[in-house]
């Protein structure tokens, strides 16, 4: 079995990490007491409409920064005059973020949203394929596309849309290469994922999602 296979967008995650949520409601935490209504169904209501009453959590310190972010930047740019044309080798592609325990893998590859969609190339899409299948066949591998906006992740109620290598390779996402959207559109060289059929969270039940596979790495 390779991975988590999601059977239905986009209500499987909620389920799959433990949603806190009430009659389908994601509550968030204001400033204000919150009290509840019980007519037939149970809803937390702000006793005070004033928006910006709402409290914006903060995360803990971050475990890892760059220490020199030039040099970071500088180095990704310089990787890219190593493969030239005249060259066999078709490329490469770099690898977000990756975590390892015990010979167990989760990685994240970050997309940012233009037009409500991500696009990914099909030649990185094949090679996370390719990645995910071998890796699963030794041990367990998690890979995770995430797409996001603007986004400030040292806030824990941050949203983010996500979806598993998995649910790609059994088809759950659409595999565009033109936008459905745009009739003018051509047939390109990478896959346009649409936030429609995204799993939206938020940056703590990505959080959740990485410690639950630690842990079962840890059992394994």
């Amino acid at each position: 079995m390779y991975g988590v296979v999601f059977h239905k967008i986009p209500k499987s995650f909620n389920n799959f990490i433990g949603s806190k949520t009430c009659s389908s409601t994601l509550f968030k935490l204001t400033k204000s007491n919150l009290f509840l209504e019980n007519n037939g169904t149970q809803n937390f209501t702000n006793k005070s409409k004033n928006s910006s009453d709402e409290v914006t959590r903060q995360s803990s310190k971050p475990k890892y920064q760059i220490f020199d972010e030039l040099e970071f930047t500088r180095g990704r740019e310089v990787l890219g005059n190593l493969i030239t044309h005249g060259m066999v080798a078709s490329g490469g592609t770099d690898i977000d973020w990756l975590i390892e325990h015990k010979g167990n893998f989760i990685i994240l590859e970050f997309k940012g949203f233009h037009n409500d969609k991500i696009n990914i190339s099909q030649g990185q899409m094949i090679a996370y394929e390719r990645l995910h299948e071998k890796l699963n066949q030794a041990t367990k591998c998690y890979i995770y596309i995430v797409g996001c906006d603007d986004i400030d992740f040292s806030n824990p109620d941050s949203t983010v849309w996500i979806f598993e290598m998995s649910q790609w390779k059994n088809n759950i996402i659409p595999k565009n290469t033109t936008d459905i959207y745009d009739e003018k559109s051509n047939r390109q060289n990478k896959f346009t994922v649409y936030r429609e059929y995204m799993e939206e969270i938020s940056v703590e039940k990505l959080r959740e999602i990485i410690d639950m596979h630690w842990k079962e790495f840890e059992r394994l």
